[in-house]
């Protein structure tokens, strides 16, 4: 079991099917801030590890060890990509914030298009921020400074988007 200060740092969710992406954003948020950062290849895989996947609303706690794991899982924050073969960034917003458990975590959407019907639209779902690719270094200051910000468990908007 990891000890009482790892336990209580933030956990980001970083979903990207590029590699090169996810492999980014892990380092810049690790280098840059106290928190752990688990990464996913698409929207299916961050449903599975959010507990969602088939229809489901986060994990069911059958022991005291079930309970403990689903904390060391819970997630503060996720940073996914826009466009993602299978599920897009934005269905997986939408799937988040339909979810009671989940619909509090903020999510961040990374896009390497500047298109404003779709950063309006995922605004609307509930995003709390949109940056575009590739990410300046205020985007990532911004991006530290919400994972410095974010408490455990997180139920609050931290993010300023950039257009």
């Amino acid at each position: 079991m990891a000890s009482s200060s790892t336990e209580k740092l933030p956990h980001v969710l970083a979903v990207d099917d590029s590699s090169v992406d996810r492999n980014i954003i892990q380092q810049l948020l690790l280098t840059n801030s106290a928190c752990r950062v688990t990464t996913a290849e698409n929207g299916e895989k961050a449903l599975e590890f959010l507990g969602l996947a088939h229809g489901q609303d986060s994990c069911t706690c059958n022991s005291l060890i079930d309970l403990l794991a689903l904390q060391d899982l819970e997630v503060n924050l996720v940073i996914t990509d826009y466009s993602m073969p299978g599920m897009t960034g934005y269905e997986l917003l939408k799937k988040m914030k339909e979810s009671p458990t989940m619909k509090y975590i903020p999510v961040v959407i990374l896009s390497s298009e500047n298109n404003p019907r779709r950063i309006e639209q995922c605004k609307k779902e509930g995003a709390n921020g949109f940056y575009k690719k590739p990410l300046t270094l205020t985007d990532i200051d911004q991006l530290v400074s919400s994972v410095k910000g974010l408490s455990y468990p997180s139920k609050k908007k931290h993010i300023i988007a950039r257009e």
